[in-house]
């Protein structure tokens, strides 16, 4: 659940929507992947019809979209002698067909365990397709999540997908009307297509838990990979999970760590930052994010604990001067964080983030 430095108004929603790739984003962060990802990868790498595996380590992958259709977050593949891990699952059932018909591409290995990192849609709608087929494994919290917290008629999935999208679709036919240039019209008429699949792809979801649980740390071992799950502390949502493989030195931190500024609309703020300190301690050189590109060292992440510490001082002092969410969402200057964050262009934060961190502060009492 990748916050980008726009705030959404009405005016400015059509123009959003079209900046962003649809279902590869949880929020407005995204529009701009990454920042610091944007370079050439450095991974050899193997394309499918809707995946690309980027070879990190010897039977380690990182799953990113290939741009044929909406997958929605990244997805980490283990490789072991007899059974395959896959880290989340993607914002469809129709993404997880896909990623598993992709995976023959670089293993005939069968799909065994499934890790959900959090409870977000764009890493576990494809879980149904794995039911019954393979472990699905989360902390004891994105079991609650999904069944509990009506996951598809609430933030971050009813505006990421069932308002946005729809904008977008409409925004794309208008464009397409009106475009001449025949190149452009081809782009054009591809984002369509790949817009409304997804969003026709979004019908056939059924919110499916994991069916295995763990509340502090659960060890699994797919070949000659150690693979620890790790709960590090609340942060992005109250049940992130760490996927650390310490003879690689990778940890795989789904949104809790984005090269990019994540979705805030569940976070526990000054607990993220601790339990960012948490993963910071694990030994570990490059980092496989839910969304955006793989990165090595810590130091974004410390860029990203200075950004959550500042937000919160700066929104508590526009709380406490009586300024609603939607203005402090407007007027909230985190631009001393652009070099760690180039996405950030002007004042501003995505609004529900914001909208969030007003109820984190009642509930601690703060004025």
């Amino acid at each position: 659940m990748s916050n980008r430095t726009l705030t959404l108004t009405a005016g400015r929603m059509i123009g959003f929507v079209l900046a962003v790739t649809v279902f590869s984003t949880m929020a407005p962060a995204r529009a701009q992947e990454g920042g610091r990802g944007q370079a050439a990868s450095p991974y050899q790498t193997v394309s499918g019809k809707a995946y690309a595996f980027a070879r990190i380590a010897e039977g380690v992958y990182y799953a990113t979209s290939a741009g044929t259709m909406a997958t929605g977050s990244n997805d980490v593949v283990v490789i072991g002698d007899r059974e395959v891990l896959v880290v989340d699952t993607g914002t469809s059932p129709a993404a997880a067909r896909a990623l598993v018909e992709d995976l023959k591409l670089i293993t005939a290995l069968p799909v065994r365990y499934v890790v959900n990192t959090h409870f977000h849609y764009d890493h576990v709608n494809g879980n149904q397709v794995f039911a019954g087929r393979a472990t699905i494994i989360g902390h004891e919290y994105v079991k609650y999540a999904i069944e509990n917290l009506d996951v598809l008629h609430r933030e971050p999935y009813q505006t990421s997908q069932l308002s946005n999208v729809p904008l977008r679709i409409e925004s794309l036919k208008k464009l397409l009307a009106s475009e001449t240039d025949a190149a452009r019209r081809t782009t054009l008429q591809s984002q369509l297509t790949i817009s409304e699949q997804g969003f026709e792809a979004l019908k056939e979801i059924r919110p499916t838990p994991p069916d295995k649980t763990y509340s502090k740390r659960l060890d699994l071992k797919i070949g000659h990979h150690d693979v620890q799950l790790l709960f590090l502390g609340r942060g992005h949502t109250n049940g992130d999970t760490v996927v650390y493989l310490p003879r690689e030195r990778i940890v795989c931190t789904g949104d809790l760590m984005e090269p990019a500024l994540a979705y805030m609309g569940d976070a526990q703020f000054d607990e993220w930052v601790t339990t960012l300190d948490a993963l910071k301690k694990l030994d570990w050189d490059t980092l496989l994010p839910g969304h955006g590109a793989p990165f090595q060292g810590k130091t974004l992440v410390t860029g990203f604990q200075s950004y959550l510490t500042d937000l919160v001082r700066t929104v508590s002092e526009l709380k406490r001067q009586g300024v609603s969410p939607e203005d402090a969402a407007i007027r909230v200057d985190m631009t001393a964080h652009q070099k760690d964050f180039p996405q950030i262009t002007r004042p501003g934060a995505e609004l529900r983030g914001v909208r969030r961190l007003y109820v984190w502060l009642d509930e601690r009492g703060t004025r």
